[in-house]
C-alpha cells in the first residue's frame, strides 16, 4: 500500500498497533504454570442461557425437533421437582433383552417424530411407572399395561393397531439408543417424577387433577398430588422377571371404566398407604414353627429356641427410676 512515511491507523502508531496485537500466552501455556492436561481446567462451560427465561417457558415445545428445544427442556427442569432415581437393569439376559425392546417401541411408536429430549422423557415416564407401587414392577408390564382392551390402554400403541405397522430402521435405531441410555442409568431431569402425559392436542378430564410438569415435545407431563407424587412413593425395586414384550390376549370380560384413571389410582395408593400405617407391627402374624426331630422336640422344641427368658420392657428397677433425672438439692 503507498502511503506517506509518516502516516498512522486511526491516529495509533505503528508500533503500538504491532504491540496491541501480540497475542498473549494464556495461564496454561506459560512455564511452569501447568501441567499435563490442566488445559482442560481452563476450558469455558456452555452457559445455561435457560435460567434467564420466564417460569412459563417449559411451555416451550417443539414438535418437530428442527428448532432448538433445549432451553425449553432446561426451563422445565427447574420446575419439574425432584428427579428420579437412577434406574438399574438386572435380571437374566433375556429379561433385559426383553425390557429393552419394550422401552424401545414405547419410544419409537410415541414420539418417534421428535427431537431426542421428547423421546427420552417419554423413557423416563416409563421407567418412573416401573418405580412405583400402583404400576407393573417391570417395564414390558407397563408398557403393555390394558393392552388385552380395546381401549383403556396405558400407551395407545399397545391396543390401537399401531404395532402392526413396520418401524423404519433409522428411527428405531436412535430410540434404541433413547432406551439403552435410559436402563443404564441416565435419568432424565426436566420431567421430574411424572407418571403421566397426553400429546398437546387432546385435554383428558385427568389433567386438571394432576400437577403440571411442563411441556417437551409434542407431549405435556404431569405429575400425582400428595404423597403419591413424593420420591418416597417411588421405592419399588426393580428385580427383572420381565413377560413376554409383546401385547396381552384380547380378554372378553367387560372393561373396567377406572383402569387406567390417575385419580382412581391414586386414591387407591393414598388408601393402601393410610392402612400400612394405621396397622399396628404387634398384630403381624408369627411364622409357624418349623417341624422338628424327634429328640429337640424332647427337649422343648421351639420353646428351646425362643428368648422368653429376657427381662419384660418397659420396667425399670426402683433404685434406677430417677437416673439421669437433674438433681434439685445438690450437696
Amino acid at each position: 500500500m503507498a502511503a506517506p512515511a509518516d502516516w498512522t491507523v486511526f491516529g495509533e502508531p505503528a508500533a503500538a498497533l504491532t504491540q496491541a496485537e501480540a497475542v498473549q500466552p494464556l495461564a496454561y501455556e506459560r512455564p511452569g504454570q501447568n501441567f499435563p492436561g490442566s488445559a482442560f481446567y481452563f476450558l469455558e462451560d456452555t452457559p445455561r442461557l435457560a435460567y434467564a427465561l420466564p417460569e412459563n417457558a417449559a411451555t416451550l415445545y417443539d414438535p418437530t425437533g428442527t428448532g432448538d428445544g433445549v432451553a425449553a427442556e432446561l426451563a422445565a427442569a427447574r420446575v419439574a421437582g425432584p428427579a428420579a432415581a437412577a434406574f438399574r437393569l438386572s435380571g437374566t439376559g433375556i429379561d433385559k433383552a426383553r425390557a429393552l425392546h419394550c422401552l424401545t417401541s414405547a419410544v419409537y411408536y410415541e414420539a418417534a417424530s421428535e427431537a431426542i429430549g421428547g423421546q427420552r422423557a417419554v423413557a423416563q415416564v416409563v421407567l418412573n411407572r416401573v418405580a412405583h407401587p400402583s404400576y407393573p414392577n417391570s417395564v414390558c408390564g407397563v408398557v403393555f399395561q390394558g393392552s388385552e382392551r380395546k381401549t383403556g390402554c396405558q400407551f395407545t400403541f399397545t391396543c390401537d393397531g399401531s404395532l402392526a405397522r413396520k418401524p423404519m430402521k433409522a428411527a428405531w435405531d436412535r430410540a434404541l439408543t433413547v432406551a439403552q441410555q435410559a436402563l443404564a442409568g441416565e435419568v432424565y431431569e426436566p420431567v421430574g417424577l411424572a407418571t403421566h402425559y397426553h400429546t398437546i392436542w387432546i385435554n383428558p378430564y385427568w389433567a386438571p387433577s394432576l400437577d403440571t410438569v411442563g411441556t417437551i415435545g409434542a407431549h405435556r407431563f404431569y405429575r400425582w398430588r400428595g404423597a403419591a407424587g413424593r420420591p418416597a412413593a417411588f421405592t419399588a425395586s426393580y428385580r427383572g422377571a420381565e413377560p413376554a414384550a409383546a401385547p396381552h390376549p384380547r380378554s372378553a370380560a367387560p372393561e373396567p371404566t377406572a383402569a387406567a384413571d390417575p385419580v382412581a389410582l391414586a386414591r387407591a395408593y393414598e388408601e393402601a398407604r393410610a392402612s400400612a400405617a394405621a396397622a399396628s407391627p404387634g398384630t403381624a402374624a408369627r411364622t409357624p414353627a418349623p417341624d422338628y426331630a424327634s429328640p429337640v422336640e424332647a427337649r422343648g422344641g421351639d420353646a428351646a429356641f425362643t428368648a422368653g427368658n429376657l427381662p419384660s420392657g418397659g420396667t425399670v428397677r426402683p433404685e434406677y427410676a430417677n437416673s439421669g433425672r437433674w438433681i434439685a438439692q445438690p450437696n
